[in-house]
C-alpha cells in the first residue's frame, strides 16, 4: 500500500530532522577533537539527505520554487535549498576533518563537494588550495588563492600568507630536485671515470698477444 500525501510529507520530515541531528553530533564531535566520530555523522547525515527527492521537499516547503527563476538574460537560476545548504556545511566540515587528518586528496574531494553546492564559499576554496598545494599543483592552487584574494579583499592577509607558504614549498621543492639530479650527475660522473680507470689497469696488466699463444703451446 503507497504512503498517502500526509504520511509521506512525514518521512521527509523526519529524515531531515534526523539529518540536522547527526550533523549538530559531527558539529560537536569535531569541536571536541573526536574527528573519527565527526567524520562517521556527518557521513550519516548525507545518507538522509542525498535520497531525498527536490519535488518531495516541496510539499513540506524546504524544496526549490514549482516557478525556476531566470536572470536577465534569459538563464535558469540555480535555486539553493535548505537541504543543499545543510549539504553544503557537511561537505565544507569534513573537508576541514580531513585536513586536521593530512588526508589532502579527501580534503580536495569533499572541498569541491561543497563548491558544488556554493562556489563562493571562499573558506572551502582556500581549503582546496592547501590541498591542491600540498599535492604538488602549486600553480593552481595560487590561482585559487589569486581569484578568492580579489573576490574576498577582506581576508587578504589570510591569502597573501597561505601564497608566501606555497611559494616557500614550492622553492624547496625546487631546491631538493635540483640536488637530487646534482647528485645523480655527479655519480654518472664518478662512474664513468672509475669504468676508464678500470679500463686502463685491465690494458696496463695485459701481456702481449704473441706472449700468451706462447706461453700456452
Amino acid at each position: 500500500m503507497s504512503e498517502t500525501a500526509p504520511e509521506l510529507q512525514s518521512a521527509i520530515a523526519i529524515k531531515l530532522e534526523t539529518a540536522k541531528q547527526k550533523k549538530e553530533t559531527g558539529d560537536q564531535a569535531f569541536k571536541n577533537g573526536d574527528v573519527k566520530a565527526a567524520l562517521l555523522s556527518y557521513h550519516e547525515a548525507l545518507m538522509y539527505l542525498l535520497g531525498l527527492d527536490k519535488n518531495a521537499l516541496q510539499s513540506i516547503g524546504v524544496g526549490p520554487s514549482a516557478t525556476p527563476q531566470k536572470d536577465k538574460d534569459g538563464k535558469e537560476i540555480k535555486e539553493k535549498t535548505e537541504v543543499d545548504d545543510i549539504i553544503e556545511k557537511i561537505y565544507a566540515n569534513m573537508s576541514a576533518c580531513h585536513m586536521k587528518n593530512g588526508n589532502w586528496q579527501r580534503v580536495l574531494d569533499t572541498a569541491q563537494k561543497a563548491l558544488d553546492k556554493n562556489e563562493n564559499n571562499y573558506k572551502v576554496q582556500l581549503r582546496k588550495a592547501k590541498a591542491l598545494g600540498e599535492q604538488g599543483y602549486i600553480e593552481k592552487a595560487v590561482k585559487i588563492l589569486e581569484d578568492i584574494k580579489g573576490k574576498n579583499p577582506s581576508d587578504a592577509a589570510i591569502y597573501d600568507a597561505e601564497l608566501s607558504r606555497l611559494r616557500v614549498i614550492d622553492n624547496e621543492r625546487d631546491k631538493a630536485s635540483k640536488a637530487k639530479l646534482k647528485g645523480f650527475l655527479n655519480r654518472e660522473k664518478k662512474s664513468d671515470k672509475t669504468e676508464e680507470v678500470v679500463e686502463d689497469k685491465l690494458v696496463a696488466v695485459q701481456p702481449p698477444p704473441s706472449a700468451t699463444i706462447e706461453e700456452v703451446a
